[in-house]
């Protein structure tokens, strides 16, 4: 485990399971079925056809990360973990986790393709999307505008080592008392999208919600200029959530 930030973690996974683990794209997904409470091995739940289950019937312990870098040859991948105040699984994890622990992994998921015949980027998400966001600063032509907003719980979770390029990427603190994803949206809908544009958000889920209402009802921006991707639930610490 690698301590990025006081609110970020990295944790480099590896073994003779990612032999042939395909090369992801940016800002792509992977799931890891995380070992219960004194478990070595997790146990390799069964798919019900509308879930995942344990053998005991519950539900099993699955979080969502970027696949930060992979190594192939090395059969090494890196993922990044906001760990938070009030620690979920993830976090616990990330934290606690040693040499040799085991997981299970699946993936990779959709990535972001980046369109050759747009001129300018702009992306928008909070610290749960930093590691997306470095992989498309990496990976985006240096020849075309990029900018960055990114907005932060807490001043502690800024980056700044490469890629996070100085002025390109503008950090926005959000206030102790205002909900997640609010700067997030003020961000997006400060954004002209230019039709040589093309802007990718992720984040809060109720808040990008309102980010697809803005861009694709109100002012019906073509779909294929916006990627607007939901990463976590606010007050929920359920399957579905999104660490990283």
């Amino acid at each position: 485990m690698q301590e990025l930030s006081p609110r970020m973690v990295r944790v480099t996974l590896g073994g003779e399971g990612l032999q042939g683990f395909p090369t992801p794209q940016p800002a792509a997904s992977v799931r890891v079925l995380l070992p219960e409470a004194g478990e070595h091995d997790p146990e390799l739940p069964t798919w019900t056809g509308n879930e995942f289950r344990r053998a005991d019937g519950r539900r099993p312990t699955i979080r969502t990360f970027t696949p930060r870098r992979l190594d192939g040859a090395a059969l090494l991948l890196d993922v990044d973990v906001v760990v938070h105040g009030e620690e979920g699984a993830a976090s616990r994890w990330a934290r606690s986790a040693e040499a040799g622990s085991a997981v299970a992994l699946s993936g990779p998921g959709r990535g972001y393709q980046i369109d050759p015949e747009a001129r300018a980027f702009v992306l928008i998400g909070d610290e749960t999307a930093l590691p997306a966001i470095g992989q498309l600063l990496e990976a985006i032509p240096p020849d075309r505008s990029v900018r960055a907003v990114v907005e932060l719980a807490s001043p502690e979770a800024r980056l700044d080592a490469p890629p996070y390029r100085g002025s390109d990427v503008d950090w926005m603190v959000r206030p102790d008392h205002d909900p997640p994803g609010d700067r997030l949206f003020e961000a997006a809908a400060a954004t002209e999208v230019a039709p040589d544009t093309r802007l990718w958000v992720a984040g809060e889920a109720a808040a990008v919600q309102r980010v697809r209402r803005l861009l694709f009802h109100d002012r019906q921006v073509p779909r294929h200029q916006a990627t607007v991707r939901g990463y976590w639930k606010h007050g929920r610490a359920g399957d579905d959530e999104a660490d990283s």
